[in-house]
């Protein structure tokens, strides 16, 4: 399950950051540019992080999937709540959405430090 959310989450950063280059570069300011650009770096990392996570699993390591869920989960809320917000806040004039960016971030730090822990498990 998890290769194939990290693929799906791989192409549509890859995607965005398509459009990005080629759709936005007209249409929206430098700034908003630059924090897509960000959005569209930060996903396709963390899509690969998850990719990563899911080989892991599978490798006959540890418990498998369930030893991932937890950082692989934390990684895809972080995905969606950090990129999905610059995204939107980009293509529309909703504001409101950004309080959600740095939620998203925290999202994406939790991943990172479950991801310490479950290496940390896993060593011993």
């Amino acid at each position: 399950m998890w290769t194939i959310i990290a693929a799906i989450s791989g192409a549509l950063a890859v995607a965005a950051g398509a459009f990005g280059a080629h759709g936005l570069r007209d249409k929206v300011t430098p700034d908003q540019l630059s924090a897509w650009s960000t959005a569209c770096q930060y996903h396709l990392v963390h899509s690969v992080v998850l990719l990563a996570l899911a080989l892991y699993s599978m490798g006959g390591v540890g418990e498998g999937d369930r030893a991932i869920r937890l950082p692989a989960s934390l990684f895809l809320a972080g995905i969606v709540l950090f990129c999905g917000s610059i995204y939107l806040l980009v293509l529309t004039p909703q504001r409101w959405l950004g309080p959600i960016t740095p939620t998203g971030g925290l999202f994406l730090i939790a991943g990172w430090v479950s991801l310490i822990a479950l290496i940390g498990n896993e060593s011993r």
